[in-house]
């Protein structure tokens, strides 16, 4: 498949008429869905928009490519725009972005559509290439332009094929990793740039990706063995435990497209600490990721989510048929919902526990203690030691894995083999489930009364809960803070008591709601580029996805903060005062038809909260000079 099948003459803006990088997102994603290749454009932009969240995806060199892989898409496709006069896309290197590729590939996209989308990356890091774009005139002039480029990429790879590649001597090897979340631009943009600076450098050079179509180029043991250090330019995790003993240089992925020659000469001169496997919780990247037991929560929380949402629905849309309908021993039994029940309940969230701990161990000890802590997790969960055990046992395994590989360390070599298939599962299952074994009984105990003190709560007691849990939400905005309230309302739900989730969800969508209605009455108190991001923070609250809110706290911490943190403690009191209830863990706005209770009073807790934020923001602020 070829460049030119996915990117047509209607998707092609020759002059943007924007002027700014949230209008530039809005006029391509208009166009994708002007030219019928959405499902669902508020739904794409919104991931587009996430995934600038992460990090931004201008470039350098003039170039942004916003990017994102959603079942909003109908069919796979690339927009173009150009601005001549350049456009602040908040670039790697600080420079307006002139060339604006806009990619949209779908949830099921074929490898064909996720190769071609990383050989557009590829090509844009032609200096040529770049020029002959900013001449064009006409959207076929564009097309043909692609064309001879993709013509000329795929003979100089051919011919590099067929000739032999002779190492010279003196030359050191090194070896590189890149990764990015959407494995679409970035991962190959970084490997192309070390490449082609290796090869100017006259370094023995082989870079392995970890893209949308899985792992490609894959280094082998006796290149690790041989490399003199290793390059590892991700923003999500790869797999690490290869690389003990060697010189490991661990950066974010952009740093491999901005200082390839920089990273290459620190991994010439073996610049760089050595990695040991078995301390992998003090391993920490040099762009600044979080590690120890935040990173690990944080690793098996978001494995777990899909199975704690997609069964929280099916358990709140088998309420619709009536409370008890799921009972067979109920006289308003019906089976739809024992069906949904089933599903949900009996299987989903029966998973549930058992993810988070296995995702936990893995991410301490890497793939040996994912079966440790699986295992661990559903001794917690049949023992009914619930959130609180499979944390527990997610942490226990991690850490004993660890343990028994450093036990191990000292055995010949011609035990390798054996260590991840015999070794370290058996001890590892061993250890944790004996520990586990003892503990399960005791931390029941623990949930149980946590429970029932929960279930004890006067309505006074309640709304105090619900008014630090609601404020919690919005003090670090997606922070470790607020990840340990929803870690705990997650927690909650599995215990059966869905009250205070619904203050949590409530809470953590009024900051964005609060700010973007803030900058819709208050004009004169935000600039033009907060009064636009404000639009977006109106979906991004919706959606309850809190970090919208970010930018202006960052701007003006002082006065929005403490204006957040009061309007979602009044949110989260007021969902408690309800009687609110909420078995599905995410979703915003779209799992309210699924709240116990009622849900007008839902929606009302959440608007009191909206507004008591606006309205502290614009008596708080300054206006704008």
């Amino acid at each position: 498949m070829r460049i030119t099948d996915l990117l047509k003459k209607d998707t092609v803006i020759i002059e943007l008429s924007s002027s700014s990088k949230l209008e530039v997102i809005d006029e391509l994603v208009s166009k994708l869905d002007e030219a019928g290749r959405l499902q669902d454009k508020e739904q794409y932009k919104e991931a587009i928009l996430t995934r600038e969240s992460q990090s931004t995806t201008g470039i350098g060199e003039g170039i942004a490519i916003p990017h994102a892989k959603t079942a909003a898409v109908k069919t796979p496709a690339i927009a173009f725009g150009r601005s001549t006069n350049g456009i602040d896309y908040e670039s790697l290197d600080g420079q307006p972005s002139h060339l604006f590729f806009m990619i949209a590939a779908s949830e099921g996209a074929n490898n064909a559509h996720l190769e071609t989308l990383s050989r557009l990356s590829s090509l844009l890091m032609d200096t040529g290439f770049r020029e002959k774009l900013m001449q064009v005139q006409t959207p076929d002039e564009l097309i043909d332009v692609i064309n001879e480029k993709e013509n000329e990429s795929e003979e100089n790879e051919s011919e590099e094929k067929e000739a032999p590649v002779e190492k010279k001597e003196g030359q050191q090897k090194v070896l590189a990793v890149t990764a990015c979340p959407t494995g679409i631009a970035h991962t190959y943009m970084a490997a192309d740039s070390l490449k082609a600076k290796a090869k100017e450098m006259n370094i023995d050079f082989k870079v392995e990706t970890n893209g949308s179509t899985g792992v490609k180029n894959a280094l082998t043991q006796a290149e690790i063995d041989e490399a003199v250090a290793i390059i590892v330019a991700a923003d999500k995790q790869v797999e690490m435990a290869r690389f003990n003993g060697k010189k490991v240089i661990q950066v974010p992925v952009a740093q491999g497209i901005r200082n390839p020659e920089e990273l290459l000469s620190r991994a010439i001169n073996q610049d760089a600490p050595t990695y040991h496997a078995q301390a992998t919780t003090k391993q920490k990247s040099e762009g600044g990721e979080r590690s120890g037991f935040y990173k690990h929560l944080m690793n098996g929380v978001s494995n777990m989510l899909p199975f704690v949402v997609g069964g929280g629905l099916l358990i709140a849309i088998s309420f619709i048929f009536g409370i008890h309908a799921s009972d067979p021993n109920d006289p308003s039994y019906n089976p739809i919902a024992g069906a949904l029940m089933t599903i949900g309940s009996a299987n989903a969230f029966q998973l549930m526990i058992p993810v988070l701990a296995g995702f936990i161990a893995m991410s301490i000890a890497d793939r040996p203690g994912l079966a440790p802590g699986m295992i661990g997790g559903l001794m917690a969960t049949t023992g009914g030691a619930g959130f609180l055990g499979g944390l527990i046992a997610g942490f226990l395994a991690g850490y004993v894995v660890l343990l028994v590989k450093k036990i191990f360390s000292g055995l010949p070599s011609s035990f390798e083999g054996l260590k991840p298939v015999l070794i370290y599962p058996f001890f590892g299952i061993l250890i944790t489930g004996i520990i586990m074994y003892v503990l399960v009984g005791p931390l029941k105990s623990v949930m149980d009364g946590l429970t029932g003190w929960l279930e004890g709560l006067g309505t006074g007691n309640l709304v105090v809960l619900g008014l630090i849990l609601g404020g919690m939400m919005s003090i670090d905005m997606g922070g470790p803070i607020n990840k340990a309230a929803f870690t705990f309302g997650i927690a909650m739900i599995d215990a059966g008591n869905y009250a205070p989730h619904a203050a949590i969800m409530a809470g953590g969508m009024t900051p964005p709601l609060g700010l973007a209605l803030a900058t819709t009455l208050f004009k004169n108190k935000f600039t033009k580029q907060e009064r636009e991001a404000g639009k977006t923070a109106y979906f991004m609250g919706a959606s309850f996805i809190t970090e919208g809110a970010i930018p202006f706290a960052a701007a003006d911490p002082g006065r929005v903060i403490p204006s957040a943190v009061i309007g979602s403690a009044v949110t989260g009191a007021l969902t408690m005062l309800f009687g609110i209830g909420l078995p599905a863990p995410h979703g915003g706005i779209f799992v309210i038809p699924f709240v116990s209770g009622s849900w007008v009073l839902y929606v009302l807790a959440i608007i009191i909260g909206t507004v008591v934020t606006a309205l502290l923001v614009g008596f708080l602020k300054k206006p704008i000079k």
